[in-house]
């Protein structure tokens, strides 16, 4: 009896040392679990809740920056900013484009221009010999009425029969005389008849910035007159040779030799100036004869005045003879009637007798 307590006694003490072992082997198995903490002190469950509040706050700045750039201006400028960058690409190419365009079809417009020009001034000088007839036949009517009111009804029926037939007649002078030539003689500076001018002894035309011509609001081509104009008959507005300030000279080779007697110069009158005013009309002006095939010496003619209050068109008999046919003349300007600017010849006539063919 003695000796079995002692080995439940010693049973015991091996149970209580194997459940402290395993409830101690338990707890290094838990603490692992919820105790895994990373280099900076953080688990994995607090990772992804600071990266879930990064990533809203970052969704929300977007979207507060999105509303901020809608409600401002900047893409209603730059919207505008790139609508003008596309207009005047849209310019440049069309430029570009008519810079490309053939000389013959450069040349094909403007000789439409001209021609659409001319029409225009014969239509403006038109009317205006028909505001002139009419005025003349007014005044001729009042006449023929103030002188008929006396006298009886039966009697001046016969009369006035006449006066339209006189009437009619006096029309169709009137009509010829605008149509025939004022100064009734040849022409020998005439650019249809064979005359031309020599331009490298003729001064540089006027640079005038106003006569371009325009496409799609760009311009690409100065318009100006050329010298040979003042040797045509076509006197309208505008259609004039100008040169810079007040003295310049033409070198003309005439239509055939012939011994000069008289030159004519012609303007337009006031009244038919769009400026109300003929201040570039040449005012001094003296006329050369060149020797030896427009290159030897200069013969001196004479020196004249073109009055502006005169006539419109003005002949001057050369104040020297010369006794050898002369091909070439020079004509001179030496001064106009107060333009600052520029000069501008009409239409310049030599007369003479002819000589021999050059």
């Amino acid at each position: 009896m003695s000796g079995r307590p002692k080995p439940r006694r010693a049973a015991r003490f091996f149970r209580g040392h194997s459940e402290e072992a395993s409830d101690s082997a338990s707890l290094s198995i838990l603490l692992p679990e919820h105790g895994n903490l990373d280099a900076n002190g953080l688990t994995q469950s607090w990772k992804i809740v600071i990266s879930t509040v990064s990533i809203l706050t970052l969704l929300l700045i977007g979207l507060g920056n999105h509303m901020w750039l809608k409600e401002t201006e900047f893409p209603q400028k730059s919207r505008q900013f790139y609508a003008l960058i596309a207009e005047y690409g849209s310019r440049l190419y069309n430029y570009q484009a008519r810079l490309r365009t053939p000389k013959e079809q450069l040349e094909l417009l403007k000789k439409e221009s001209q021609t659409l020009e001319n029409n225009f001034r014969e239509i403006l000088f038109l009317i205006e010999q028909i505001d002139v007839l009419k005025a003349l036949l007014r005044d001729t009517r009042d006449g023929l009425h103030n002188y008929s009111w006396n006298m009886d009804r039966d009697e001046a029926q016969e009369p006035l029969e006449a006066t339209d037939e006189e009437m009619s007649n006096l029309v169709n002078y009137v009509l010829k005389k605008l149509r025939e030539d004022q100064v009734q003689m040849a022409d020998y500076a005439l650019k249809s008849a064979g005359a031309s001018v020599i331009e490298a002894g003729t001064s540089e035309s006027y640079k005038n910035n106003k006569a371009k011509l325009y496409w799609h609001g760009i311009s690409f081509l100065t318009y100006e007159m050329p010298p040979d104009i003042i040797l045509q008959p076509d006197v309208h507005p505008g259609k004039c040779w100008a040169f810079p300030g007040s003295q310049g000279h033409a070198l003309i080779k005439l239509a055939r030799k012939i011994i000069p007697t008289a030159i004519t110069m012609e303007h337009i009158s006031e009244k038919v100036s769009p400026s109300g005013n003929i201040s570039s009309a040449p005012k001094e002006f003296s006329v050369y004869g060149i020797s030896k095939q427009c290159e030897g010496e200069e013969i001196f003619l004479g020196q004249f005045v073109y009055n502006k209050m005169g006539s419109t068109v003005q002949t001057f008999k050369l104040q020297h003879d010369v006794s050898e046919s002369l091909l070439c003349v020079k004509l001179k300007i030496l001064s106009n009637w107060g333009h600052p600017k520029y000069t501008c010849l009409y239409r310049f006539r030599v007369h003479g007798t002819p000589g021999e063919y050059p």
